[in-house]
């Protein structure tokens, strides 16, 4: 699915037209990129958890020449699925 077919999708079960189902989907996903940037995290009880995860500096190499390259520690967004999720794919796949 991807966005357009989501909107769709939204639209239809919230009983909104494709402008305001649109406008909705691009309005959840700016806040929860603002909440995130802001260090925060984002909980949707029984869906899941969007948060930022910390990655450590590491040693990586570089693919053309073989050589060791230093890779800075970065930070990573992350969604860990909460139980109502699991156990609904746990039951459907």
């Amino acid at each position: 699915m991807n966005k357009t077919e989501l909107v769709s999708q939204m639209a239809e079960g919230a009983s909104l037209n494709l402008s305001q189902a649109k406008a909705a989907c691009d309005s959840m996903m700016t806040h929860i990129v603002n909440e995130l940037q802001a260090g925060g995290s984002v909980v949707l009880p029984g869906f899941g958890t969007f948060e930022i995860r910390n990655r450590g500096p590491r040693e990586g190499r570089n693919p053309q020449t073989g050589e060791a390259i230093q890779i800075k520690a970065s930070k990573l967004p992350a969604f860990k699925a909460g139980k109502n999720l699991k156990e609904a794919l746990k039951n459907k796949i």
